[in-house]
């Protein structure tokens, strides 16, 4: 990815505002991955829509115009209704550039209150979950 100068605030570096929006475009082409492409007739076909519960950004260094970076996209835990999607973006080299949690919470498209993770959605997330996973962790 590399960012054009309109992503800056008036110090040079990129804009923190923009994070999110970098957040949430990775989150929406893991969507895709999962789905073979088609992201909202597959949660409709599971009778779930998937919003954010919360979401966390940590820097570790500035981001400059034009500086290239990479994102990989994990799943640190899953829960009965929700779980949590990792971010790290780093420079080319390795370098960390943020971290990022993105916690999506099932919820029932009919009647708008939280379901449990339907079995395709969990059997989907299974290959992206990461070796500690803390779905022992407190139930939601």
């Amino acid at each position: 990815m590399s960012l054009p100068g309109s992503d800056c605030d008036p110090a040079g570096v990129v804009y923190t505002g923009r994070f999110t929006d970098y957040v949430l475009d990775s989150v929406s082409l893991f969507y895709v991955e999962l789905s073979d492409g088609h992201p909202a007739q597959w949660r409709k076909s599971l009778g779930v829509d998937t919003p954010c519960k919360g979401m966390e950004l940590e820097f570790h260094r500035a981001l400059w115009p034009e500086e290239e970076f990479e994102m990989r996209l994990d799943v640190s835990a899953v829960r009965e209704h929700s779980y949590d999607i990792c971010i790290e973006a780093t420079q080319p080299e390795g370098v960390r550039i943020f971290s990022a949690r993105f916690s999506p919470i099932c919820m029932r498209r009919d009647a708008r209150v939280r379901a449990p993770i339907p079995a395709a959605l969990h059997a989907a997330l299974a290959p992206f979950l990461l070796e500690h996973d803390s779905s022992q962790g407190s139930p939601q």
